[in-house]
């Protein structure tokens, strides 16, 4: 579970530096096309940043829960933090670019 850890954390890490990157104003580290109804770039950037933050710091909790042994139950519990955190988070960005850009696409 240590690999895990590492991996989880190796992956949380550039996560939270591009969501912190994005909810201040770096709205061109999002596609372009995913912005092309945008009219308010600051509160979409906003937006965004704190979906993507969720997604990070379902990756960091996951990498956590990881550390605290190598049993069965305990990958089972960091694997399920890891996709619950992913799902709120996807479904958190699908609701900023349905807002914000009118649709998903």
């Amino acid at each position: 579970m240590v690999l895990y850890s590492i991996i989880m954390f190796l992956a949380a890490v550039p996560m939270i530096k591009i969501s912190i990157a994005i909810y201040q104003g770096k709205t061109s580290l999002i596609h372009d096309y995913h912005q092309t109804k945008v009219t308010d770039k600051a509160a979409y950037g906003k937006a965004f940043g704190k979906a993507m933050f969720v997604v990070a710091m379902a990756l960091l909790l996951s990498g956590i829960i990881g550390l605290f042994g190598a049993s069965e139950v305990i990958a089972k519990i960091a694997v399920a933090v890891l996709f619950i955190g992913l799902f709120i988070g996807i479904a958190w960005i699908v609701a900023v670019q349905k807002k914000y850009n009118k649709g998903i696409f």
